[in-house]
């Protein structure tokens, strides 16, 4: 008898937190947040490029790693579909974390990934971009406005031109 009054009040317990309203996700950023700016340099250290050089146009913000299969895939089709859709004012900024300049740099070639806006940050986890967009969750793309502010979040390739219509 004992132990069915544990279970009840266990029970109870649970079924009373369950209509408790949670917190947003706290893993990265969410529609409706400015993207923060950030200053990056190219692969050859020769300029720094930052979000706010954009501003008026929409940006597809890409991160990811060639070490991680998922980012990776997604990165090179949001690549070749920005490359599709020259009829509207969209630009990719692809980030990678990969530890090394040239695993990216193959990558990118293999992948086929437009360079103008493709760039790596070797620092990975340590670097100021990373902290910023809290990708610890994982990595993520978001679409942003000319504002840049976040109007979408983990899109698909297939779902690119239907933000932009």
């Amino acid at each position: 008898m004992r132990h069915v009054k544990w279970i009840f009040v266990v029970l109870l317990i649970s079924s009373l937190t369950s209509f408790v309203v949670k917190d947003k996700p706290t893993g990265g950023l969410n529609v409706g947040d400015v993207a923060p700016d950030f200053n990056i340099k190219t692969t050859q250290n020769e300029q720094t490029n930052s979000l706010n050089y954009m501003k008026g146009n929409y940006v597809l913000l890409s991160f990811w790693a060639s070490y991680d299969a998922q980012s990776r895939m997604l990165n090179a089709s949001l690549s070749n579909a920005v490359q599709k859709l020259s009829d509207h004012d969209v630009e990719m900024v692809s980030v990678s974390f990969d530890p090394y300049e040239s695993v990216f740099t193959e990558t990118i070639r293999k992948d086929q990934i437009a360079t103008p806006n493709c760039f790596v940050e070797t620092n990975g986890e340590k670097s100021g971009i990373f902290r910023k967009y809290n990708l610890n969750k994982g990595f993520t793309n978001y679409l942003l406005d000319g504002n840049g502010v976040i109007i979408a979040k983990n899109i698909a390739a297939a779902q690119l031109p239907s933000y932009l219509n």
